[in-house]
C-alpha cells in the first residue's frame, strides 16, 4: 500500500517541515476511549500534564471505539482531527491502506527523555508489516494480545502443566469434561472472537504471514492446502466434541464470558483486555492466568499476537508538529508505567511490570520466536466482515463441516477478489 504524496511530508517538531496550516498552540485529539474507562483516565491525565508542560491546548473528543468509523467522512473536511488513537487492525484498513496518514520517520528519529524512540520501541514491533513503503505511520504506546484464559485458583493443575500442543489441549478438555465441568466458554454472536480459533491455529501451522498470504491469494488455491484443512478440523473438533458451553451458539455477548468469569466454564479464548473487562462481575479471588494457543505442530516456532495500539496523524492534520509532540509524550516512563498499572495494558516499553493478571501473556510475548498482528495484519477492505467471519461462524456454530468451510471460503474469496477489479 502506498502513502501517495504524504511521503514528502515531515514534522517540524521532529526536525522537518509541515504542510499543516493550523495554529501550533492547540490540537484536536479524537480518542478511541470512552469517559470512565481506565485507559481514558490515564489519557486524561496525560493530556493535562502535556498542556501544562508544553502550553499546547489539547481539545479532546472521547469518541470511543467508533472513532475509526467517524474519521472516514471527516478526512477531507475542516473537522479532520490532528491526531487519533486506536488499534492497528482498526486504523490500517481505513487510514493507512488508503494513504490518509502522515509517515512518522522524523518522529521515530527523535527522543523521549533523552532516549531514542527506536530504542524505546523494540525492533520486533517495528517491522515491515507496520509500515508504508518503509515508513512507520503509527506510534505504538501499548500492545494487546490473545490467549486461553482460566482461573489459576480453580485450576492449579493447568498452571503446573499448561498444554504444550493441540493433543495435550484436547486431553485437557476431555479431563475437564470427565469431571463434569464445562471446558470452554464462547460468545458465539461475536464473529471476531469466533474466528480467533481458525486464525491462531492456521498461523501456528504456517508461520507469521501465512494467513495474510492465504486471503491475498486471488485464485483461492491456498485454501486447498493441508494447513487450512487441518486448522478447520481442529475447530470442528472442539465444536463436535461437546466442549463448548451449552447455548454458546445462541448467546448474546457478554453472557458466556460472564459465565466463564463465575467459573461456569473453565477456559476462554480472548484478548488481553479480558481481566479488566470481566473484573466487575468475576468470582471473588478469581486468579487470572493464561496460556498461548497450543499448536497442532509443536515442532514449529512459537508465535504470539502482539497488536500495537497507538497514535496516527491524518494526512490533512492542521497541526502535525504539535500532534507528534503529544504522541511521544505517552512514551515517557511515568505514563508507560501508568498504562501498565492503572489501565491494565501491556506497555510498549520493555522492562515495565504489568499487572499480575497479564503476567503470563506478557511473558509469552517476550518468549515467542515471532509475533504477529491481529488477523495477521490483513487490511483488505471488507474481507474479514464479508468473507472470513461469516463463513467461519458457520463452522464454529456447528452448521457446516471443515470441508464445507474450506469450499465456501475458497469460493467466497474468489468472488471477493473478482469484485475488486
Amino acid at each position: 500500500m502506498g502513502a501517495g504524496g504524504a511521503a514528502a511530508v515531515s514534522l517540524a517538531a521532529c526536525g522537518g517541515s509541515s504542510s499543516g496550516s493550523g495554529s501550533g498552540d492547540s490540537i484536536t485529539y479524537w480518542s478511541n476511549w470512552k469517559e470512565g474507562e481506565s485507559q481514558q483516565a490515564v489519557m486524561k491525565e496525560a493530556v493535562a500534564a502535556f498542556e501544562e508542560e508544553s502550553g499546547i491546548t489539547v481539545n479532546v473528543e472521547w469518541q470511543g471505539r467508533q472513532v475509526t468509523q467517524k474519521i472516514v467522512p471527516a478526512l477531507n473536511t475542516p473537522q479532520v482531527p490532528d491526531i487519533i488513537d486506536g488499534a492497528f487492525a482498526k486504523l490500517a484498513p481505513v487510514l493507512a491502506a488508503t494513504g490518509q496518514v502522515l509517515p512518522l520517520d522524523d518522529l521515530f528519529a527523535s527522543e523521549v527523555e533523552g532516549e531514542a524512540i527506536t530504542d524505546i520501541i523494540p525492533e520486533k514491533f517495528r517491522n515491515e508489516s507496520t509500515m508504508i513503503d518503509g515508513s512507520p505511520w503509527l506510534l505504538p504506546t501499548f500492545l494487546t494480545s490473545e490467549a486461553i484464559w482460566y482461573d489459576a485458583g480453580e485450576h492449579p493443575e493447568i498452571s503446573e502443566a499448561p498444554p504444550a500442543d493441540w493433543e495435550e489441549f484436547i486431553a485437557l478438555l476431555d479431563d475437564l469434561k470427565s469431571q463434569g465441568k464445562t471446558p470452554l466458554a464462547a460468545d458465539g454472536d461475536v464473529g471476531g472472537y469466533n474466528v480467533l480459533w481458525f486464525q491462531s491455529l492456521y498461523l501456528r501451522l504456517t508461520g507469521v504471514g501465512g494467513l495474510n498470504e492465504l486471503v491475498s491469494d486471488k485464485s483461492g488455491a491456498l485454501w486447498d492446502g493441508d494447513a487450512a484443512l487441518e486448522a478447520a478440523r481442529c475447530v470442528e473438533q472442539i465444536v463436535q466434541g461437546g466442549y463448548l458451553i451449552p447455548g454458546y451458539d445462541a448467546s448474546k455477548w457478554p453472557a458466556q464470558q460472564q459465565a466463564w468469569a463465575t467459573n461456569d466454564a473453565a477456559l476462554l479464548l480472548n484478548g488481553s483486555w479480558i481481566p479488566t473487562e470481566t473484573a466487575p462481575y468475576a468470582t471473588k479471588d478469581f486468579e487470572y492466568a493464561s496460556f498461548p494457543m497450543p499448536s497442532p505442530d509443536p515442532s514449529g516456532e512459537t508465535i504470539m499476537r502482539a497488536e500495537p495500539t497507538g497514535f496516527v496523524i491524518p494526512l490533512q492534520a492542521k497541526n502535525p508538529e504539535a500532534a507528534a509532540e503529544f504522541a511521544k509524550f505517552l512514551l515517557r516512563m511515568d505514563f508507560q508505567e501508568k498504562i501498565a498499572s492503572e489501565a491494565g495494558q501491556i506497555p510498549i516499553r520493555e522492562g515495565i511490570e504489568t499487572i499480575p493478571e497479564l503476567a503470563d501473556i506478557s511473558a509469552a510475548i517476550d518468549a515467542a520466536d515471532s509475533t504477529y498482528l491481529a488477523a495477521d495484519g490483513i487490511t483488505h477492505s471488507g474481507y474479514m466482515e464479508t468473507v472470513m467471519q461469516p463463513i467461519n461462524d458457520e463452522l464454529f456454530l456447528g452448521k457446516i463441516s471443515a470441508e464445507e468451510f474450506i469450499s465456501s471460503a475458497k469460493e467466497a474469496q474468489i468472488s471477493y477478489w473478482e469484485a475488486q477489479l
